[in-house]
């Protein structure tokens, strides 16, 4: 089979996609199919994607996002080595890649493609409009707020956001992932907020303010709509940041959960309640939250989580027998048989 596998892109998370894409190239070419790496943020130049290489312990500099240019994905999309593809595997991570766009040039040039179509794509990656679906089909979420850019012009606003929230909060960009801009304060200090919040708004017009849940972060992996073991997070400090999510040694995951049976039916249930929700497919990961007393708030779920062969939805699928190269042929054989 002739696959294009699509990782890079302009996003915050472009390091860790470089990562996650050369993995899925690998595991591809080692079941006997030809490969094509391509990186939409090259546009024409997209052979230079096979000897790229990054470090995804580290965010790119906003210096070098900035050399890329939005037009380089239709460019891209446009090239004549498209016309002997079969599928493109989407390994793009945040925005262009996990929101729609990326899907929407894809069915424009009538490609097929892996995981979420553009509809579910857009939503899951809209955190606030996910957060209204969940909480209106009745599934536990933090209490959140948004903040558009015009009302942080609101002197108040930021003793408002605490008189809702309470003094324990967590900002994050309305539509990034990997923790990406993501602050948590804990004492209610208003310059905190305001930072925290300038943070969130750096990588978003849009900020997701939620209360904080104390508790345990659990994870469920899902492909075709099959809820994955459970997988509990736990970070060498309390907070699972981008550092400690791509640094290794500074996070233990343990898999499965130690969770009674159950429980965790329970949190997988749910996991497969959202990804119909959005309508996700092919494969996704929903996040968790877990109380001191076991209630699961559903924090979003992802429709292209991290995929380098240590990530958490291999991880998962590692525990039911389904080694990185099976599982990505199996995501390849969902998109083909929707």
């Amino acid at each position: 089979m002739n696959i294009a596998v699509l990782f890079g892109g302009i996003s915050p998370e472009r390091n860790v996609s470089i990562v996650g894409g050369k993995a899925v190239v690998e595991a591809l070419r080692s079941k006997g199919h030809k490969v094509i790496p391509i990186d939409p943020a090259l546009g024409n130049d997209y052979q230079k994607a096979e000897d790229e290489i990054a470090d995804m312990m580290q965010l790119p500099s906003d210096e070098e996002l900035r050399g890329f240019h939005t037009k380089n994905y239709i460019d891209t999309i446009a090239l004549p080595i498209f016309n002997d593809i079969d599928i493109a595997f989407i390994v793009l991570h945040g925005k262009y890649g996990e929101d729609g766009l990326i899907q929407s040039l894809l069915e424009l040039r009538g490609l097929p493609y892996t995981g979420s179509n553009v509809k579910a794509s857009a939503l899951s990656m809209d955190k606030a409009t996910s957060k209204n679906l969940f909480a209106a089909s009745g599934i536990l979420t933090p209490p959140w707020l948004v903040i558009r850019e015009n009302d942080a012009d609101d002197p108040e606003i930021f003793k408002d956001i605490r008189k809702e929230l309470g003094n324990e909060i967590v900002f994050k960009p309305n539509d990034q992932g990997s923790s990406v801009g993501i602050s948590i304060v804990m004492n209610g200090n208003l310059d905190e907020i305001e930072k925290a919040y300038q943070l969130a708004h750096k990588y978003s017009d849009t900020v997701l303010v939620e209360k904080y849940i104390p508790g345990r972060e659990i994870t469920v992996g899902l492909i075709g709509g099959e809820a994955l073991p459970v997988i509990e997070i736990v970070p060498e400090e309390k907070f699972y940041d981008y550092e400690h999510k791509y640094t290794k040694g500074r996070t233990q995951y343990i898999c499965p959960a130690d969770l009674s049976e159950d429980i965790e039916e329970f949190v997988q249930s749910i996991a497969v309640v959202a990804n119909n929700i959005i309508g996700a497919r092919g494969f996704a990961r929903a996040d968790f939250r877990f109380t001191p007393e076991n209630e699961p708030y559903l924090l979003e779920l992802n429709t292209i989580p991290g995929f380098t062969t240590t990530s958490l939805v291999p991880m998962a699928a590692k525990e039911v027998g389904i080694e990185f190269p099976d599982l990505c042929e199996n995501i390849i054989n969902l998109a083909l048989n929707k």
